[in-house]
């Protein structure tokens, strides 16, 4: 982890308002130190400088996480989420070294009007009381193209990009993504475990495949330079849209289901077919997703060997990481809303010893130091590191953001 961004000024999610009077206050869980310090990494201080300087100086995106803080009281969840003021983790973020993430909030469970998630007019809510705060600080900005993002590169801020997990929110209406794109959504999932209008979920029993509406919804994301994800879709429905995408297509957060057989796993004909045309697979680390025969306490050694089993399927250029993390308890999230997030479909009925944490990527703040880390002391040449960590991302949306 690094030491805090000199561009970041200690800026405290929504510090324009009164707390306790222009919204409810609660006690938030500590961004950093919350857990202990992974202790994996056996670097020798020249390896330390050296992950330092590649974290400091390299293009460094997250595919797929969300950058929020949780209270420290789960027990508060949901009276917290229901009220719609996620808090953006600006102290976390200040020392993660990461210069753009997609950061794709909490809309499966944004219980504002509805316990069921994905409704549209929460979403907009989220998504719009989630840019009032951001504008009104200089430390992370929107992130809506590739200048953004090579800007702050240039001048040490990060890119904060707004995505979605699931199309489910525009329903039957392919106009809803236009609006979508103007708020400033740039990645969008076809759908989540459940399925939609667009096709069907990693947890359904049978999968029909993209149906004509989810056909219609991708040829207008390509048109509107969104950019596509089948994280949590269906074999047959990933597969699909990534034929149906005239662009390259990204799986954000996943790994390997030849390693771990479990649904929230790709096969491997997935990968290849997302590599085949151009995509990125982003390895995912969630906790008790990315697990291993290898390591099966899950941990960032687990994680590694989803990378490096992708790194031998489809080459580097297709790899990079959409570790999943958020600042608080993330096991206990997933116990809180298991039922909206599929979690017990998602994971099958393959055993793993549950753990309270993933060792070294517990969150935004520590992830990137701990996977360049790996990379360094695994050998890997700057070039590679500089590649999986940002630059395979960036290759992509140069073709697919207009």
């Amino acid at each position: 982890m690094l030491d805090p961004s000199p561009r970041y000024t200690g800026y405290t999610a929504y510090d324009y308002l009164e707390a306790g009077k222009d919204y409810r206050e609660f006690r938030y869980a500590a961004q950093i130190g919350r857990v202990p310090a992974y202790a994996g990494l056996d670097l020798s201080d020249a390896q330390k400088e050296r992950t330092t300087r590649l974290l400091t100086e390299s293009t460094v995106i997250s595919l797929h996480d969300h950058v929020q803080v949780f209270p420290e009281d789960m027990t508060q969840l949901r009276d917290h989420i229901r009220q719609g003021r996620e808090p953006t983790g600006y102290e976390g973020l200040s020392r993660s070294g990461i210069t753009a993430v997609f950061d794709n909030g909490m809309d499966g469970t944004c219980c504002i009007s509805s316990d069921a998630g994905w409704k549209y007019q929460d979403v907009l809510f989220d998504l719009g009381v989630r840019m009032a705060d951001i504008a009104h600080q200089d430390f992370v900005i929107k992130g809506e193209t590739v200048k953004d993002i090579e800007y702050a590169a240039e001048t040490g801020r990060i890119a904060h990009i707004f995505a979605l997990e699931a199309a489910t929110p525009i329903e039957n209406e392919v106009d809803r993504l236009d609006v979508l794109y103007g708020f400033g959504v740039r990645q969008m999932g076809i759908a989540y475990s459940e399925a939609n209008y667009l096709g069907s979920g990693l947890k359904e029993r049978g999968d029909g495949g993209l149906t004509y509406f989810g056909e219609r919804a991708i040829e207008r994301m390509n048109k509107l330079g969104i950019a596509i994800d089948v994280s949590h879709s269906g074999d047959r429905t990933a597969v699909d849209a990534i034929k149906a995408s005239t662009q390259p297509v990204f799986i954000t957060h996943a790994g390997a289901r030849g390693l771990w057989p479990t649904n929230r796993m790709k096969t491997d004909e997935t990968i290849i077919e997302c590599a085949k045309r151009g995509g990125v697979i982003g390895i995912e680390a969630a906790p008790h997703t990315t697990l291993s025969p290898q390591h099966p306490r899950h941990s960032l050694e687990s994680v590694m060997d989803h990378f490096q089993y992708c790194v031998d399927l489809v080459g580097l250029e297709h790899v990079s990481f959409g570790p999943d993390t958020l600042f608080g308890d993330h096991v206990g999230l997933h116990d809180a809303f298991s039922s909206n997030l599929s979690i017990g479909q998602a994971h099958g009925h393959v055993d793993y010893e549950k753990v309270e944490y993933v060792d070294g990527l517990e969150n935004p703040a520590e992830e990137f130091y701990n996977i360049i880390g790996w990379l360094v002391e695994h050998d890997y040449s700057d070039d590679e590191i500089r590649a999986v960590v940002g630059g395979n991302t960036m290759r992509v949306l140069k073709e697919v953001w207009v």
